[in-house]
């Protein structure tokens, strides 16, 4: 693993309630020094997102019904196509929870369908929030996911209780098609946190600390 190959696979990220403009600038800069696969933030950031990565290969990634998923699936498709609108060409949407927990996956599926269809072009990352399930309704969400047509089940919101884990990585690749990804979020702040992820089979990290994690290679 070199330094470009993991930037790659990285979603250098920045969704604090906090966040300023400057600083939306300043990750932009960073994502496109290291070679960063997107930037992801909060929607009312694509737009400038979207300017400060025109002519890089970086991709405006942002998050739809976050941090909680608990949004009707009416709002959640119009969070995506106005986000896409703005420039977003990745979207990571969070299931609602209490409803998988509830045992209705067809609620679920009709939820994460409702942002694909949205989300027209743009690759969908579906959130199942780990650290809320256990591992059967984990399985669950990943078939939603499959059922709906999303491109990549995700682990985690970075808000919840707990973030990623190299099992749930490899229960989540396990159970999706080979058609689809995996991303691992949430808890990453260095190399040896990274690499127990790659090993489990995560195509994608979600990563606040990229440039730090990028330079432990060196």
């Amino acid at each position: 693993m070199d330094k470009k190959s993991l930037a790659a696979m990285m979603d250098h990220t920045l969704l604090k309630a906090t966040a300023t403009p400057e600083q939306i600038d300043k990750v932009c800069e960073e994502a496109k020094s290291i070679g960063a696969a997107s930037v992801c933030v909060n929607p009312c950031y694509v737009g400038r997102t979207a300017k400060n990565l025109a002519g890089s290969d970086v991709k405006v990634c942002t998050v739809i019904g976050f941090p909680l998923g608990a949004n009707t699936s009416e709002v959640k498709a119009f969070e995506a196509a106005d986000a896409v609108k703005n420039g977003a060409q990745e979207v990571d949407m969070v299931i609602n929870v209490g409803m998988l927990k509830a045992g209705d996956v067809d609620y679920v599926t009709r939820d994460i369908a409702a942002v694909v269809k949205a989300a027209g072009d743009a690759l969908v990352k579906v959130i199942i929030e780990t650290c809320y399930l256990n591992d059967e309704e984990k399985t669950a969400a990943c078939k939603c996911a499959a059922a709906a047509g999303a491109d990549f089940v995700k682990t985690s919101t970075g808000f919840g209780t707990g973030g990623a884990t190299a099992h749930d990585v490899a229960l989540m690749k396990a159970e999706i098609p080979a058609s689809m990804k995996v991303k691992a979020s949430g808890g990453m702040r260095k190399l040896e946190d990274v690499l127990p992820m790659l090993e489990a089979g995560a195509d994608r990290l979600g990563v606040s600390a990229s440039v730090a994690i990028i330079g432990e290679l060196e």
